[in-house]
């Protein structure tokens, strides 16, 4: 059974950092696209990072451009979000997420992914 599970949101003040932490278990995503999404309340998800199974390619949504970094660590099976300049609209349920098939550019739409975590909660206050 393939699990992700994410960790290390929290309430953070605008203008700090964080770092969200994904690690994969059931199956090994080392050639598959990992990426991040995010609900904020009443809104729909929205594509946040992604990156490839080889980490030669990443891809941000505009919100986060420049202040968001994606990494991954295959031998961990994991996959980890760096956030900083953090503002009240970060504010979020942040979802890590896998493709099961094996692509050369990262999909941005959640539809692009099979797999799913539970999510982590991210809150920046003002």
């Amino acid at each position: 059974q393939v699990q992700l599970e994410e960790s290390g949101g929290g309430l953070v003040q605008a203008g700090g950092s964080l770092r969200l932490s994904c690690a994969a278990s059931g199956r090994t995503f080392s050639k598959n696209t990992l990426g991040w999404f995010r609900r904020a309340p009443g809104k729909e998800r929205e594509f946040v990072a992604a990156i490839s199974g080889s980490g030669a390619i990443t891809k941000y949504a505009v919100s986060v451009e420049g202040r968001a970094t994606i990494s991954r660590d295959n031998a961990k099976n994991a996959v980890y979000l760096q956030m900083k300049s953090l503002k009240p609209e970060d504010t979020a349920v942040y979802y890590c997420a896998a493709d099961a098939s094996q692509r050369a550019v990262p999909h941005t739409t959640p539809g692009g992914y099979d797999y799913w975590g539970q999510g982590t909660q991210v809150t920046v206050s003002s």
